[in-house]
C-alpha cells in the first residue's frame, strides 16, 4: 500500500508541478517567445521532468494544457508511453494512470491531498509556471524584470530563460519544498490556448498498462489481398 501511494504521489506531483528534464541536453537555441509574459492566460506546454522524492528519482514528459478553470495534464515516460493523466474541471478531478485504476476527487485539491497525505497550492500552480508571484509571495527579478526566483511560503522556485527578450516565458523552472522534493523542468514549447473547449491531449498521451514489447499494443497486420 505505501509503495502504491508512494508512486501515485510522484506521478501526481510531477503532473501538477511539471518538472523536467535531467542529464545533459543539446544547447538551446535562442527564438523569441510566441507570447508575451505578461499576456499570457491560458497555456499549452510541452517539457521535459526530473523529480526527485523520498530518495526515488523519477523522469519523462509533461503536456500541460490549462485553460481558466481547467487543466489537462499528462505524464509520458521518455520514449513517449502515457504513464498517467490528470483532468481537473469545475466538475471535478480524475487521475489515470497505467494501472487502469482511476482516482477521482471533488476537487484537484481534495485529490492530491489524498494522494499526497499533506496539501498544496494547486490555485497558484499556473501562476508559478508563468513566473508569476502570489499574494504573500516574493519575487526577485533579474536585470531585464524578469522573474528570478520566488519564495512561497516553504517552497522556493527558480527561473531560467532561453533568450534575452524582456517578456520571454521561462524555459527551466527549479523547485524545492524544504527536504520533501527537488523538481526540474525543461519547457520546450510554449503556447497561447485560445480553442474552447480545451482540444484533447494527442493519442500518445493516453495512460496504457501496456508497454512498447507487448504483442498486444500493437496493430494488427494488414490483412493480405487474395
Amino acid at each position: 500500500m505505501r509503495a502504491i501511494r508512494a508512486r501515485l504521489s510522484a506521478l501526481l506531483l510531477l503532473a501538477l508541478l511539471g518538472l523536467a528534464a535531467c542529464g545533459s541536453t543539446p544547447p538551446s537555441v535562442e527564438r523569441p517567445s510566441p507570447v508575451r509574459r505578461d499576456e499570457l492566460q491560458g497555456f499549452s506546454l510541452a517539457g521535459r521532468f526530473s523529480l526527485r522524492q523520498e530518495g526515488q528519482n523519477y523522469t519523462g514528459r509533461l503536456d500541460w494544457r490549462h485553460a481558466d478553470d481547467s487543466d489537462e495534464l499528462l505524464l509520458s515516460s521518455p520514449l513517449g508511453q502515457g504513464m498517467a493523466e490528470i483532468v481537473s474541471t469545475p466538475d471535478g478531478a480524475r487521475l489515470n494512470s497505467g494501472d487502469g485504476k482511476p482516482q477521482t476527487a471533488t476537487s484537484a485539491d481534495e485529490l492530491l491531498r489524498a494522494v499526497l497525505g499533506y496539501p498544496l497550492p494547486l490555485d497558484k500552480l499556473a501562476d508559478w509556471v508563468r513566473g508569476r508571484s502570489p499574494q504573500g509571495g516574493t519575487m526577485t527579478i533579474d536585470a531585464l524584470g524578469r522573474p528570478l526566483r520566488l519564495r512561497y511560503e516553504d517552497w522556493r522556485i527558480d527561473y531560467e530563460y532561453d533568450s534575452d527578450e524582456p517578456q520571454a516565458l521561462p524555459g527551466r523552472l527549479f523547485v524545492e519544498r524544504e527536504t520533501l522534493l527537488e523538481l526540474r523542468l525543461r519547457i520546450d514549447e510554449w503556447l497561447p490556448l485560445i480553442a474552447s473547449p480545451m482540444r484533447r491531449l494527442p493519442a500518445r498521451d493516453k495512460p496504457s498498462p501496456r508497454s512498447a514489447s507487448d504483442p498486444a499494443s500493437s496493430p494488427p497486420p494488414p490483412a493480405t489481398p487474395r
